[in-house]
């Protein structure tokens, strides 16, 4: 199983994403009520020939083949029934899945919210005509046309599926029971030197949601649309916490190790690592605390540069169909897209576990998704912060 969503950013990547992620005016594309004015491009209207292949970057746990596992297996089946061999390359961040998808190379990638507006913005990504995937009417309501997925009700990708970040606590030594992110702000001196946090600039967002519930004169609306007021005192809130966290973590099995070691007694986590927490002993509960959360919701992605097409739309249809969906989801630890995947499942209470039909679970989840200047709330009296000036201040929280 692959659970690292670990997103460090490279100085070039940053420079890439500050002259690209705001959209151009010159582009010739429609602008959208955000201000993200991505270029004018058009959805394939019909399916052609297969290629023979396709070209794909994913995350570990996404395209697997039988190489990891040999229980783990839904390429070869599609290869057979497609005639499209399948080559994949896993991207350790979603920095590195914007760097791949600018070469060309590649026909689609499994896009995090905080890639996939770069992605529409420069042009790498092109409009997805759902109508030529059969299994989208299946995907979850709450999943389709969604500010990190679309722009003005256009499509641009294929949901695969959600899940949200969660505060995790040591039952034994956290008492009581957390129900507040403050665990892990205002209060997090209690826990000095045994506080885990996720480590990415997007975590920016997680302080940003703490801080619309205890400072509403701040006027925070959206975690992803900071203007410099905002902005600032979340990174005065995260460097606050800095002093108490013991280790930053973007790897599951370094955060199942430090709650069993009792190293981190408290912090963010995913649903799936606090159950092999459990599962390995730790004394954990996991919760949704009552600011809500932040969360993620991963879409496939065609690229307007793609040379095999007809294979990445085969693709984005067999691995949201019900039985690939369910599978990929299990493997991977992380709620399905497709409704009927639930039926699917070798746990039947997997959904249940994962929240996956409760779209009123879902109702407080931030999902990720890319800040850019043009304020992603609908503000045009101000500039948000762009998720560059977000990677430069994540190196100073850390120290």
């Amino acid at each position: 199983m692959r659970l690292t969503r670990t997103l460090q950013a490279t100085a070039a990547v940053a420079v890439l994403l500050a002259a690209t992620a705001c959209g151009s005016s010159d582009s010739g594309g429609s602008s959208s009520s955000t201000g993200l004015n991505p270029p004018d491009l058009k959805a394939q209207s019909k399916l052609g020939k297969t290629e023979g292949q396709v070209n794909l970057i994913a995350w570990a746990g996404y395209v697997e083949d039988g190489s990891n596992d040999p229980k783990t297996d839904w390429v070869s089946d599609f290869e057979k029934q497609t005639g499209c061999q399948v080559n994949s390359k896993v991207a350790a961040s979603s920095d590195e899945m914007v760097k791949l998808m600018k070469t060309g190379q590649y026909d689609a990638v499994s896009a995090s919210g905080d890639a996939s507006l770069r992605l529409i913005a420069s042009g790498d990504a092109a409009p997805v005509n759902t109508d030529l995937v059969p299994n989208y009417q299946d995907v979850f309501s709450g999943l389709k046309k969604q500010a990190w997925n679309s722009v003005d009700g256009t499509p641009y990708g294929i949901p695969h599926g959600r899940g949200a970040n969660l505060l995790m606590y040591n039952t034994q030594k956290v008492k009581p029971a957390p129900t507040s992110w403050s665990a892990v702000f205002d209060d997090a001196s209690q826990y000095k030197g045994h506080v885990t946090a996720y480590d990415s600039p997007i975590y920016i967002a997680d302080a940003a949601l703490y801080l619309k519930a205890t400072k509403p004169e701040l006027k925070i609306k959206d975690p992803y649309a900071l203007d410099q007021k905002q902005f600032d005192a979340a990174v005065a809130l995260l460097k606050k916490q800095n002093a108490n966290v013991g280790e930053y973590w973007g790897d599951y099995l370094k955060e199942i190790s430090a709650f069993k070691s009792g190293d981190s007694v408290v912090g963010t986590t995913w649903q799936v690592i606090a159950n092999l927490a459990a599962d390995e002993g730790a004394k954990v509960k996991a919760v949704v605390p009552k600011e809500g959360s932040t969360g993620w919701s991963d879409t496939w992605m065609v690229s307007a540069k793609a040379k095999h097409p007809n294979c990445a739309y085969k693709w984005l249809d067999w691995i949201i169909s019900p039985k690939v969906n369910a599978q990929v989801a299990e493997y991977f630890g992380e709620a399905p897209a497709n409704a009927k995947a639930c039926d699917e499942t070798s746990d039947k209470n997997f959904c249940d576990t994962f929240h996956a039909t409760e779209e009123s679970y879902w109702k407080n989840t931030a999902f990720w998704n890319t800040p850019i200047e043009q304020c992603l709330d609908g503000r045009t009296d101000v500039k948000c912060v762009p998720y560059a000036k977000w990677v430069q201040a994540w190196t100073e929280i850390k120290g």
